[in-house]
């Protein structure tokens, strides 16, 4: 796929993309590029109906190779606060699915580090505080760093003591400064979302109690690859990590995987990584099991990459030939999910609103806005009923299952869902 944009900084507006011209973990030469999906807005920046006449600014998306520690990442990068800003859009306590998971995992931590009302659990991207309301309810101590406002405001209204600030090895030392010391760090989907991660990582290192746990959960590359997940790219994640590529960044500040869990249905294929201060009594054979499992797949290789832009361009392919021939079949179409995957989804494969008119979305923070780029207008679930749409396109497919349950009545009136990876598939 094109490279047109490699080694040139591309600005917009006040942004600008600069190109990465080194390994954002090991410092090495820059990543070798394998897929380009074009120049596309800022996925979770959504437009409000008085933006739609305004210029919208688009940057290069394209992710590359690290041939030193097997990094996958992008290209070119935009400052976080480009990003994350005050309108950030995303707010965890809307997926049911999510929030059990959560759930599931404070109990774990707290039957197997008997955690109590001495400990102190930090977690970094803690979003609106959906998981450390837990542990408040619970009486243990927390707290939450989170640098968008809105969900940072939103945790602080249950009662989760929130940051809202980026998190990095200064803000650590501030802490440990304070007097503080964790005995869990939870670091869920937020790794890929770092643009310094190695004073990301020395952070962690800094503000872990000496026998404290570290858990990190990210969706894992291998599944990426295997199930065509080229949508999951977009300017927010930064990287996309192996089991691999983690381990030699976490060993380079003292830190050692100790075991590694995987959960398929989340998030399209997440893996847990848990991590304590590094120690020769405790390399893990699970570990080392998965590192070789890994190896075998190719996923340290640049030639396991290398083919996948030619895959995701076919299934591109497919999705617009299926959804042009509900089009000429007058059908009606609609997207559930107003998810970031859902915008790169639709730019990068030139869907407009004359093949998918809205797209329906539980989040009350995104109603009344639309997709950055393709411009379609996002509604509440409640219009479905109304509009009767003949078709949903699953532009949130990795809470599919969620999506199908709360859709029940949508399927008895004869309505069918597109789920569009691994293949474009009705069902």
């Amino acid at each position: 796929m094109s490279t047109e944009h490699a080694g040139q900084s591309v600005t917009r507006g006040q942004a600008v993309a600069v190109p990465v011209t080194a390994c954002r973990s090991c410092g090495g030469p820059s990543p070798r590029p394998f897929l380009t999906l074009g120049c596309t807005p800022i996925a979770n920046r959504l437009l409000r109906p008085d933006d739609l006449a305004g210029h919208e600014p688009v940057f290069p998306l394209e992710i590359g190779f690290c041939e030193s520690c097997a990094l996958v990442q992008l290209t070119h990068a935009l400052p976080a606060e480009e990003i994350f800003d005050a309108d950030y859009p995303y707010y965890s306590s809307f997926s049911d699915m999510l929030c059990r998971h959560a759930e599931k995992h404070v109990i774990d931590l707290i039957a197997s580090h008997n955690l109590g009302p001495d400990s102190l659990v930090v977690e970094i991207a803690s979003n609106d505080g959906y998981l450390l309301r837990a542990f408040v309810e619970r009486g243990i101590p927390v707290l939450g760093i989170e640098p968008s406002p809105g969900p940072a405001a939103a945790a602080r209204k249950i009662g989760v003591p929130t940051r809202a600030e980026f998190f990095g090895a200064d803000l650590a030392r501030a802490l440990v400064a304070d007097g503080l010391r964790a005995d869990v760090i939870i670091a869920n989907n937020v790794l890929a979302h770092v643009p310094d991660l190695n004073s990301f990582v020395a952070g962690m290192s800094i503000l872990l109690a000496d026998d404290g746990i570290i858990t990190v959960e990210n969706p894992g590359v291998g599944a990426l690859l295997a199930n065509t997940e080229f949508d999951t790219v977009y300017h927010e994640h930064f990287c996309y990590f192996s089991t691999i590529a983690v381990d030699a960044l976490m060993r380079r500040h003292g830190l050692s995987i100790v075991e590694v869990a995987e959960f398929p249905e989340l998030h399209g294929g997440t893996l847990r990584w848990r991590l304590r201060r590094a120690a020769a009594d405790r390399e893990s054979p699970q570990v080392r099991e998965r590192l070789e499992r890994e190896r075998a797949a190719g996923l340290d290789t640049f030639e396991r990459y290398a083919g996948f832009g030619a895959d995701v361009r076919e299934l591109q392919a497919e999705l617009l030939a299926l959804l042009r021939e509900l089009a000429g079949q007058g059908r009606t179409v609609a997207g559930y999910g107003a998810a970031a995957k859902g915008a790169t989804l639709l730019n990068s494969s030139g869907i407009t609103t004359d093949l998918v008119q809205y797209v329906v979305d539980r989040n009350v923070h995104k109603q009344g806005k639309y997709i950055p780029g393709a411009r379609t207008p996002i509604l509440a679930p409640a219009v479905l009923a109304e509009r009767r749409p003949d078709y949903l396109l699953l532009l949130a497919w990795n809470v599919r299952d969620e999506i199908m349950e709360q859709q029940a009545a949508f399927a008895r009136r004869g309505g069918k869902f597109i789920v569009p990876v691994p293949r474009p598939v009705v069902c």
